[in-house]
């Protein structure tokens, strides 16, 4: 893999991934940028202790542009994008609209793959690596940045989702706090270890392996299941065998197995409702440990893992986050994660 880092015309950082070490990347950014400029303030509920980010420069993103009109396609000809490049394998960079600015974390955007039509679950296993070889490198380099505290490679795909960019692309957040998911992680974990003694996201994976009927897709190296308790209509968690608290920590034969699991696991979702069905929205994320000092438990204790779940609960049936969800974080789900487990097992390739 080569790694190529230059700049945008306003000063944000871009970087190209390739499978070749031959490939000469340099093209320069020809748009009239001024310099990029963004503040963010975080506040902290009193009540809760959870922070809330305001991003008020966000309002001006790029919202739903026709596909001629793309930032995240090559440059060709007069049509300048944020890719000054004609053609690229993986390319991330800068956030021009992030939530968090320079000084309070970082925000990246992963560009996939520069064909527009394609998905993330129509890469062939090798263009996955090269995102996996870009997210990992990310997560060592974002780790360095002293406002950052934990680093999430994630994809949103879907309009139903949110997504406002139709290309292929993910998003890496280097969040300048602990977020509200992990810390009662961090702490559920340090309250088992007291009480019991064990690990407890090892014990989890047993028991899911024990049990067999939520299991959806084993290997040597990988092991996904829906969550006994799962929130969402399908969601699918997906841990190595070998506990790590990163993508850094994943070993050659797992991070080799990687991304024919990933893959597989994206087009069951494709195949849920059907063939005549609209694709699949969802969100894939990385849960990775945090860094610093002040964890509940030491960061080895974590286990590094990806949650992919939909919204969708029937062809053409959403999920809401209504009254109880949104009011109260109290989760009522419409399908029994067995049941769910069992079709994402018949939808298998």
């Amino acid at each position: 893999m080569k790694k190529t880092t230059t700049r945008l015309a306003d000063g944000r950082e871009l970087m190209y991934y390739d499978s070749r070490d031959d490939v000469v990347r340099g093209r320069p950014d020809r748009r009239p940028l001024t310099p990029a400029t963004s503040v963010t303030e975080i506040r902290t509920d009193p009540l809760l202790g959870e922070p809330v980010g305001y991003a008020a420069h966000r309002q001006g993103r790029t919202y739903h542009p026709p596909a001629d009109q793309c930032p995240l396609c090559p440059t060709r000809g007069d049509r300048l994008t944020e890719i000054p490049e004609d053609a690229y394998e993986v390319a991330v960079f800068e956030n021009r609209f992030p939530s968090f600015d320079g000084e309070t974390g970082r925000c990246e955007v992963v560009c996939f793959t520069s064909d527009h039509e394609a998905s993330f679950a129509s890469l062939t296993e090798e263009q996955a690596a090269l995102v996996l070889e870009a997210w990992t490198d990310r997560t060592r380099e974002l780790s360095r940045l002293p406002g950052v505290r934990q680093v999430y490679c994630f994809e949103n795909r879907g309009r139903e989702i949110g997504v406002t960019l139709a290309h292929p692309h993910g998003q890496i957040y280097g969040y300048p706090y602990l977020t509200p998911h992990t810390a009662r992680v961090l702490d559920a974990l340090a309250r088992h270890r007291e009480r019991a003694g064990g690990n407890l996201f090892d014990e989890v994976l047993t028991a899911e392996r024990a049990d067999g009927r939520r299991v959806v897709l084993e290997t040597e190296h990988w092991t996904a299941f829906v969550p006994h308790a799962a929130r969402w209509p399908y969601e699918i968690h997906l841990y190595p065998r070998a506990r790590v608290p990163d993508l850094l920590a994943l070993d050659g034969p797992a991070r080799g197995e990687l991304p024919g699991v990933h893959l597989e696991l994206l087009r069951r979702f494709d195949r849920i409702f059907g063939p005549d069905t609209p694709p699949v929205p969802y969100i894939s994320g990385w849960h990775q440990a945090p860094f610093g000092t002040g964890l509940a438990v030491p960061r080895e204790e974590f286990a590094l893992h990806l949650e992919l779940f939909t919204i969708r609960r029937g062809p053409d049936k959403l999920k809401h986050l209504a009254g109880s969800e949104s009011g109260m974080r109290a989760f009522v789900s419409d399908v029994l994660p067995e049941a769910a487990a069992e079709r994402l097992r018949e939808v298998a390739t």
